[in-house]
C-alpha cells in the first residue's frame, strides 16, 4: 500500500487552492464585465443623452440614428440612455425596502419566547404570500395609480413575506447557539443580541438570498413597467421600450433587442457577482501546510 508524500500533498493542495481562487476571480470579473454596461448606461446615460432631436419616421434605420427610431420616431439610442435609471433605482429601492421590513420582523419572530407575538408577526405574511406577486400589484394598480415610488413600494411589499420567512428560519437556527443564551443571561439589549450576534450569523444566508431576490425584483419591476404599471405609456424605460416597440420587431429589431439585453445583463451580472462574493475559498490541506513548513529555513 502506497501513501502520498508530503510534497505531493502540498502540491495538490496548492493547485486546488489556486484553481478555486482562479474560478472565483474569473466569475467576479465576468460579473463585473456583464453588469458594467447596463449600470453605466443607467447611471451616466442621461448626462450624455443631450437634447432630443426632431422626430423621424417610426421604425427606421439610419438617418443619423445609431439604433434607429422607435414606434413614435424617437431616437432609440437616446431612449436607451434615459431608460435605465428608472429600472435600476426602482429595483434597488424595492429590494432595500423589503429587507428593511423583513429583517426586524424575521428576527423578532425568531427571538421571541411569546408564541402569540410570533403568530401575530408571521400569519399576515402568510396571507400575502398566498397571492401571486404580479396579481397583487395589478390589483392595487387597478384601484390606485402608482408612480415610480408607488411601484417600488408595491414590489417591496410582495417581497417582504418571502424575505421575512427566510430571515426567521435562518435566525431561529442561529438563536439556538449558546452564545445567544449567554448574551441574554448577561442582560444584553435585544437590539445587540438580534443584530450584533444573530444578524451577523446569518449574513451569508442573506447575501445568497439578496442576489436571487434582486434578480426577481428586477424582473418584477420590468414586467410591471411592461404592463404599464408605475410608468407613462411613452416613458423612457427599458421595459416600456420592449413593450411599445415589439410591434416593429421584424422591421427595426434594435428598439426591442437592446433594452431587453440590457435587462438580462443586469440580472445575470448581479447573480454572478453575488455568487463570486459568497463562494468560500478552498480549505488548506494538511499537506499544503506541511509543505510550507518544510520550505522555511
Amino acid at each position: 500500500m502506497t501513501t502520498a508524500s508530503p510534497t505531493t500533498s502540498a502540491t495538490a493542495g496548492r493547485r486546488t487552492g489556486r484553481s478555486g481562487a482562479g474560478r472565483r476571480r474569473g466569475r467576479f470579473a465576468l460579473g463585473v464585465a456583464i453588469i458594467a454596461v447596463p449600470l453605466l448606461l443607467a447611471l451616466l446615460g442621461p448626462v450624455f443623452a443631450g437634447e432630443p432631436g426632431p422626430r423621424a419616421v417610426s421604425f427606421t434605420l439610419g438617418g443619423g440614428h445609431w439604433l434607429g427610431t422607435d414606434f413614435v420616431g424617437r431616437d432609440v439610442w437616446r431612449q436607451v440612455l434615459h431608460g435605465g435609471r428608472p429600472v435600476v433605482l426602482t429595483a434597488l429601492g424595492a429590494g432595500v425596502l423589503a429587507y428593511l421590513v423583513a429583517l426586524p420582523v424575521g428576527l423578532a419572530a425568531a427571538l421571541t419566547h411569546r408564541r402569540w407575538l410570533e403568530e401575530l408577526l408571521m400569519r399576515p405574511l402568510d396571507v400575502l404570500i398566498a397571492v401571486p406577486s404580479l396579481l397583487l400589484i395589478l390589483l392595487v394598480a387597478s384601484v390606485f395609480t402608482p408612480g415610480g415610488v408607488g411601484l417600488a413600494l408595491l414590489v417591496a411589499l410582495v417581497n417582504v413575506p418571502d424575505a421575512a420567512r427566510l430571515v426567521r428560519a435562518a435566525a431561529t437556527e442561529a438563536a439556538a447557539r449558546p452564545v445567544v443564551e449567554a448574551l441574554r443571561l448577561q442582560g444584553e439589549s435585544w437590539w445587540r443580541t438580534a443584530f450584533g450576534c444573530v444578524g451577523r450569523g446569518i449574513l451569508r444566508t442573506l447575501g445568497a438570498d439578496a442576489g436571487t431576490r434582486l434578480t426577481g425584483v428586477l424582473y418584477l419591476v420590468a414586467t410591471a413597467a411592461f404592463l404599464g404599471v408605475g410608468v407613462e405609456p411613452d416613458a423612457a424605460d427599458w421595459a416600456v421600450m420592449v413593450d411599445r416597440n415589439r410591434t416593429g420587431l421584424f422591421v427595426q429589431p434594435w428598439a426591442v433587442v437592446v433594452p431587453a439585453l440590457l435587462i438580462v445583463a443586469l440580472t445575470t451580472g448581479t447573480n454572478l457577482l453575488f455568487d463570486a462574493a459568497l463562494e468560500k475559498p478552498a480549505p488548506r490541506t494538511p499537506g499544503a501546510r506541511r509543505g510550507r513548513k518544510e520550505r522555511r529555513p
